[in-house]
């Protein structure tokens, strides 16, 4: 089991003093979060991909490579690489490069993103969000496996004898998960690939993503991959911890209230009811993460947003060094505890390469 952070990167402001980061600012908040999470024991940091203010890292790689730079051991990963405004040309490359310079500690999240004009700005049409999506990665996945393509297909120009490089490490792709929140496209498929789905499930409820779960290990299990329970989930997580749930809820509340995603909206009480979500105390999150099992099944990886609606960087590294300290240690101890032996770890470089051999 994988534990970690991921990031939007969002510039919000602070809604108890007003002061917005720069963006400057924003930037090495995420590089000083990722180093801390490795520092905490975690296993994963993942970095969102917007090209739209409020959000600032448009280049994941760029990010990644940096921190790949300062770290040891941390699994670099993406929550969002956007598919579908990408070339699958240049995703090869940039990542197959940082796969290399990491040494292997790299995956990525395929997604549609939550932007709709960042489409006509990358020359796509919104409309044919789910076929660019199905086209480009079908690209994607036969680029990192055939050392010369020739393609044809609907959004770009045609290829003939292309090899991209570099070739990924070892002869071994970066794995891939396939992130949705709503679409049962993109379930059918990862599953149909034999690659991971990650149901960010941090703002509905949990029937939704029970359904889109359950649809991929079914559609898993058709293709051949395993049984239904083999296959790779990951899912979303948001939390914010003090050691007294009251202090918590105190101090949480003018974030919540104020977040450009859900502020305004439902109360912070309707939404940690309704959602993943949970202000309060460490020993509150490890109760409602280890639901989700019950809710979803033995899965692989488990990601926390806690770095957004204008939390400053110090609370932030507060909440990593709870989640650390009284947080994960207890989860890995408890998802282990009947855990059927036939459900595999979460993929990783060494492990698929120990499969290829």
């Amino acid at each position: 089991m994988q534990f970690g952070i991921f990031s939007v990167g969002d510039v919000t402001a602070d809604p108890t003093n007003g002061r917005t980061p720069t963006e400057n600012e924003r930037i090495k908040a995420m590089v000083t979060i990722a180093l801390k999470a490795e520092e905490a024991g975690l296993d994963v940091f993942a970095t969102g991909e917007h090209h739209n203010p409020p959000f600032v890292p448009s280049s994941p790689t760029t990010m990644l490579g940096y921190i790949a730079a300062r770290t040891s051991r941390l699994i670099l990963s993406t929550a969002t690489t956007l598919i579908t405004t990408n070339d699958p040309v240049k995703i090869a490359e940039d990542y197959a490069m940082l796969q290399h310079l990491a040494d292997g500690r790299v995956d990525l999240m395929m997604g549609r993103g939550n932007t709709g004009p960042v489409y006509p700005w990358f020359g796509q049409d919104i409309r044919n969000g789910i076929p660019l999506a199905v086209e480009n990665y079908a690209l994607l996945h036969k680029l990192w496996r055939e050392d010369v393509v020739d393609w044809t297909g609907t959004f770009r120009t045609p290829l003939q004898g292309f090899t991209s490089t570099p070739r990924p490490l070892d002869g071994v792709p970066p794995f891939v998960w396939h992130g949705s929140i709503r679409s049962p496209e993109i379930a059918e498929q990862a599953a149909y690939y034999g690659d991971g789905f990650f149901a960010n499930n941090i703002f509905w409820p949990k029937e939704h993503f029970q359904r889109l779960i359950e649809l991929y290990r079914e559609r898993y299990a058709h293709y051949g991959h395993g049984t239904p329970e083999q296959a790779v989930v990951g899912l979303g997580g948001q939390v914010f911890m003090r050691p007294r749930s009251q202090d918590a809820v105190r101090e949480f509340r003018p974030y919540f209230d104020n977040a450009p995603v859900y502020g305004h909206g439902p109360s912070l009480e309707d939404f940690t009811a309704e959602t993943p979500l949970t202000v309060g105390s460490p020993q509150e999150v490890v109760d409602k993460t280890l639901t989700f099992r019950e809710h979803f099944g033995d899965y692989q990886r488990q990601l926390f947003l806690m770095d957004h609606a204008g939390l400053p960087l110090k609370t932030v590294l507060e909440q990593i060094d709870l989640l650390g300290e009284e947080v994960v240690p207890v989860l890995r101890k408890e998802f282990a505890i009947g855990r059927p032996a036939n459900v595999p770890d979460a993929p990783t470089h060494l492990s698929r390469l120990g499969e290829k051999s």
